[in-house]
């Protein structure tokens, strides 16, 4: 698996309040940016896998949805995890 426990807790301690902060917006994007680099990967290697292709996009929008309430809330943490992440517009 490529997602295990120890790495998800991983991603919510460097992008969370905590290692249990699974519900900050920070702490979803990492993780939604994390899937989906994973899900490109398999994707080049598996062009005709199109329920993955769905799967990424439908990622891609709820990364995309989470990033604009940041963008509403505080101007300063989107920028600060754009940033971090390498995410850009």
């Amino acid at each position: 698996m490529y997602l295990t426990s120890e790495k998800k807790r991983e991603i919510f301690e460097k992008y969370g309040k905590s290692n249990t902060d699974t519900g900050s917006p920070e702490a979803q994007i990492a993780l939604f940016s994390y899937r989906i680099s994973h899900l490109t990967e398999h994707l080049k290697s598996n062009h005709k896998d199109y329920s993955t292709e769905r799967a990424l996009k439908m990622l891609v929008g709820k990364r995309r949805r989470l990033l604009d309430y940041l963008i509403k809330v505080d101007i300063n943490r989107y920028r600060a995890i754009i940033k971090e992440l390498g995410i850009r517009k």
